[in-house]
């Protein structure tokens, strides 16, 4: 399945938050992380992520989707994710 986080997590977690989320996803925006995942690795990482997280602090969107061929994306300005894939950041 292909899928598409989005964050909003206490400054003292984000880093921890980020670096569990770049083991199974692309980062392609800050606080934004997409790609494809098993329905098993997908469990690890959200259980990962509610050891990281607090609760009643924090939000973690997973929004999933069959395919990436499902996702209609449109970019206005630059694609982060080339030029992180480029190690520009």
């Amino acid at each position: 399945m292909y899928v598409l986080i989005v964050y909003d997590i206490g400054e003292k977690r984000v880093n921890r938050v980020l670096k569990v989320c770049r083991r199974y996803l692309d980062w392609v925006q800050n606080s934004v992380l997409e790609g494809e995942i098993t329905k098993a690795n997908l469990e690890t990482l959200k259980s990962q992520l509610k050891r990281i997280i607090k609760v009643e602090e924090d939000s973690v969107r997973i929004y999933k989707l069959r395919t990436e061929n499902d996702v209609n994306l449109e970019i206005l300005g630059i694609d982060k994710k080339q030029v992180f894939d480029d190690g520009i950041i």
